[in-house]
């Protein structure tokens, strides 16, 4: 195992160093002058339609709303990344990485505004609602099947697989610092409860994740908020030395510069995931009159989990004494909650990191789930996958955080540059549909999408082009 972890961990040193990060940032940058700063200008719109309801849909229960796709998203972007994974940036790459994972979610922004928006144009109908994502636009607009299946086979393995693993290795994790309970009985009862949710399907995942992310999410930045409030003192202190570690003008807990970046970058993607792949898979699932509500509604999503969420798991570490100790992840948390607000607090984090991830193993599963169905139509591998996913679960509460961690980057890199690629090569055609959607705003009418209003658009099943639309609504 520890041979294994060695050799995931070499890989990684490379994807991330000379590979990602560049893309990352680079296409972020390209994005946001590509969209004209969508991620920040329309921040009033991403409101607006958060709150429409699926049109057509007579009581709300056969298809998913924006809202709900913006609960899928949120499931599994809040997380284990933002408790522990925000932990673990600033132990190894100091109060820095800070910084860094707040700009990978400003630049993100606009990466998942384009990703999103290509989900929504290129998803197809589904027994219930729609499915889509990367590997339909890849395939459709692409022409790259071979490309596709990549993608596919790289967020089965990530998000279905070894990230659920991480989940439940954090929530194992904590149970037994603040419980003692067995590994092998958090383990199966993780199991139980995820067989539970998983086979009901798309529907009950966006049910569950509409009703457990506000709660969890809620009352974390409560926590969080009241850290501040009581230490607002220290909060100009705190920022400086966030920017000053960031460039490697104060060398502080954790590495130096290229540490900072590395690790702030790698977990602001885990968290967040803007430009990963995997959000596409939710915003697809929506019923909305023009994509590109599905565009602003996870890039809504990224600033909600990094710029708050994210920033109140650091705020709570860099506000306390435990951000000089050599802890790491949840213990790490644990500790700077427990100095923040007693012994009870440790206890409390462990049912709060429950709910964080136990959210994100349900909605890590769907998007697994939709890719599997692109592969292939058979239930027989369909059954075999959840299999797997539970197998994960259990696998992930039992192993070692570092193998966990370092195969959940392998898998994170592998999908990342599959998904980099393809947005880069089809980001003009979410320009386009930006500029149809603010013409038809400035109009003031409320936005509809045709499938011939953007010239090349290719295999798109799920928009009528104009002329289908006036048959339609003539009755021929």
């Amino acid at each position: 195992m520890e041979l294994l972890s060695q050799i995931v961990g070499s890989i990684n040193n490379v994807l991330w160093s000379y590979v990602l990060i560049a893309l990352l940032l680079g296409l972020g940058v390209y994005f946001t002058i590509g969209t004209k700063f969508v991620q920040i200008r329309h921040l009033g719109e991403m409101f607006r339609v958060l709150k429409e309801k699926a049109p057509g849909s007579s009581n709300g229960e056969k298809e998913i709303s924006s809202l709900q796709a913006f609960f899928i998203g949120a499931a599994t972007r809040i997380g284990t990344g933002n408790v522990a994974g925000v932990a673990m940036a600033i132990a190894i790459g100091g109060p820095g990485a800070v910084f860094w994972m707040w700009l990978v979610a400003v630049l993100g922004g606009a990466s998942a505004f384009v990703e999103s928006t290509l989900a929504q144009i290129f998803k197809v109908k589904d027994k219930v609602g729609y499915k889509g994502g990367p590997g339909y636009y890849m395939e459709k607009q692409l022409g790259a099947r071979w490309m596709s299946t990549i993608f596919a086979i790289t967020i089965i393995l990530s998000f279905g697989l070894i990230f659920n693993a991480v989940q439940s290795n954090t929530i194992a994790a904590a149970f037994k610092n603040s419980f003692h309970f067995n590994l092998h009985v958090t383990a199966i009862l993780l199991v139980v409860l995820t067989a539970v949710i998983i086979f009901g399907g798309v529907t009950r995942i966006a049910n569950f994740s509409s009703f457990i992310v506000p709660i969890m999410a809620g009352f974390y930045i409560l926590l969080a908020l009241y850290v501040m409030v009581t230490n607002i003192t220290e909060i100009p202190a705190m920022l400086a030395l966030i920017f000053k570690s960031a460039f490697g003008l104060e060398q502080a807990v954790g590495g130096g510069i290229g540490a900072a970046i590395m690790m702030g970058v790698k977990r602001g993607l885990f968290s967040n995931e803007a430009g990963m792949g995997s959000a596409p898979n939710a915003a697809a699932t929506a019923t909305v009159s023009h994509p590109v509500k599905q565009g602003f509604i996870q890039a809504l999503g990224v600033f909600f989990d990094t710029l708050v969420v994210c920033s109140a798991t650091a705020f709570i570490i860099l506000l306390s004494d435990a951000s000089k100790s050599k802890l790491l992840g949840i213990e790490l948390t644990q500790a700077a909650l427990s100095e923040h607000f007693g012994s009870w607090a440790g206890i409390f984090l462990s049912f709060a990191i429950f709910m964080f991830a136990f959210s994100s193993i349900i909605g890590s599963y769907y998007y697994g789930e939709a890719n599997i169905g692109f592969i292939s139509k058979s239930k027989t591998a369909l059954f075999i996958y959840r299999l797997l996913a539970l197998g994960l679960v259990y696998f992930g509460a039992v192993a070692s955080i570092q193998i966990v961690w370092d195969l959940a980057d392998l898998a994170m890199a592998l999908m990342t540059l599959t998904n980099l690629v393809a947005i880069g090569l089809l980001g003009r055609i979410a320009f386009k549909a930006l500029n149809n959607y603010m013409e038809q705003r400035k109009m003031g009418k409320d936005p509809v999408f045709y499938a011939d209003d953007i010239e090349g658009l290719k295999g798109v099943e799920a928009w009528p082009t104009r002329a289908q639309a006036k048959k339609v609504a003539s009755g021929e």
